[in-house]
């Protein structure tokens, strides 16, 4: 990739995971990639705001990145780091070893993980306090402490007189980002609604669990006048970035309910007694217009389950019960949904049983706490007659109407 003005000496510096295979943080697909950021500003002293994973060469692409912008490691005097995780950070401990000089800005919370992460002595690093600024001539630098989104040392630069928002890992997307296209503004509308799908997944995935503090780092940043939104993944938005922002409001406030009106519906079988419903369930709310999103397990990935479930208001799963309890490759979705904290949601479940039921009893006490509103159930045994479909149609019936004014 090459490197790229965002405006006057301020260069975004980036790569781009591509490998189909690869999982990010080792739990989440990306077929699509993703790209990492960091960011350069030149001048009476240099800044280097946030670094690059040390995997696939890519600390040698941005130093060759950094060169072509006239500057090496070693001419760089200050380091931002935002935010700590390996993605952001695993090259600071070989950065370091060629730049003795730089030093480093972060969180009070974070210079005890520069030596755990980068064997970086805490005497190079300056605690920064929230609101504090450094001027480095034509450039103000204002740090914003921004705990949990998503490390509790995370924190946000924002430069006041351009009014640009180095957010690392907030506003942030899944997706590879092209040389020709870094901006919103170039972006065609295809393309725009691809970032907004992994927008949202990678908040789903990333962010989700801490949506209370992404509120309150919103209402900390909403002051500021923001022209400019530079994340660590992803485009950068220049053109409006208000719209990366509400997004990103609508997200976190999902977690407060109600989300959208449409359903995610998981479904798992074993011998397809309970997927033989699953058509009916979707033929059912298409009927009351509910848009309903499907997922079988195993086979789909807990990821993309995770966004959908984010956003819709109802949960649908269909399951059979398995030794008196929850089908296991759905006990292992309801507990991801835990504990990403989607909560705040009507739900419906339904499936077959052999000799004896059980799934209903143990589904019901995993989602004690949850927050969800268990509207109904129905379950049958062996394969379903034509009165288990009449009848599962009743409850679906009853369970959309209760749907439609949760979210009036």
């Amino acid at each position: 990739m090459k490197v790229q003005k965002v405006v006057d000496d301020i260069y975004r510096l980036a790569v781009n995971i591509e490998d189909e295979n690869y999982l990010f943080e080792g739990i989440w697909p990306i077929p699509n990639g993703i790209s990492i950021n960091s960011y350069l500003i030149k001048g009476e002293k240099n800044v280097l705001i946030d670094l690059t994973q040390d995997i696939m060469d890519f600390p040698k692409a941005i130093a060759e990145q950094m060169e072509d912008a006239s500057l090496t490691v070693e001419d760089i005097d200050i380091i931002v780091v935002n935010h700590m995780e390996p993605d952001h950070s695993g090259w600071l401990r070989e950065f370091c070893k060629k730049n003795s000089k730089g030093v480093i800005y972060c969180t009070k919370k974070a210079i005890p993980l520069l030596q755990a992460f980068g064997d970086v002595p805490p005497e190079r690093a300056i605690a920064i306090t929230d609101g504090m600024t450094l001027e480095i001539g034509d450039y103000e630098l204002q740090f914003f402490d921004t705990p949990n989104i998503h490390w509790p040392e995370t924190m946000m630069t924002y430069e006041k007189k351009r009014g640009i928002l180095f957010a690392c890992d907030a506003f942030g997307s899944y997706g590879k980002v092209e040389d020709d296209t870094i901006f919103d503004d170039q972006l065609s509308q295809e393309k725009h609604q691809f970032f907004e799908k992994e927008a949202l997944r990678y908040y789903a995935n990333i962010v989700a669990t801490f949506s209370p503090f992404v509120l309150k780092g919103l209402t900390k940043l909403s002051g500021l006048d923001i022209k400019v939104i530079c994340p660590s993944h992803g485009i950068i938005w220049r053109d409006n970035p208000g719209v990366i922002i509400d997004h990103y409001k609508r997200y976190a406030e999902y977690s407060k309910g109600p989300a959208e009106r449409e359903v995610t519906l998981v479904c798992s079988s074993m011998y397809g007694n309970t997927k033989s419903m699953m058509n009916l369930v979707v033929e059912t709310l298409k009927k009351r217009q509910i848009p309903v999103h499907v997922y079988q397990v195993p086979g789909d990935d807990i990821g993309y389950i995770l966004a959908s479930a984010w956003k819709s208001a109802g949960l649908i799963f269909g399951m059979p019960t398995y030794e008196y309890k929850v089908f296991p490759p759905m006990s292992h979705v309801i507990e991801e949904l835990l504990v990403k904290k989607v909560t705040n949601k009507k739900v419906f479940r339904y499936g077959s049983y052999g000799w004896v039921g059980g799934a209903q009893r143990d589904f019901q006490s995993k989602i004690e706490k949850s927050g969800w509103d268990l509207l109904s159930f129905y379950e049958w045994q062996g394969a379903p007659t034509e009165e288990d479909k009449e009848n599962m149609v009743k409850a679906l019936d009853s369970y959309c109407d209760e749907l439609i004014k949760f979210t009036e």
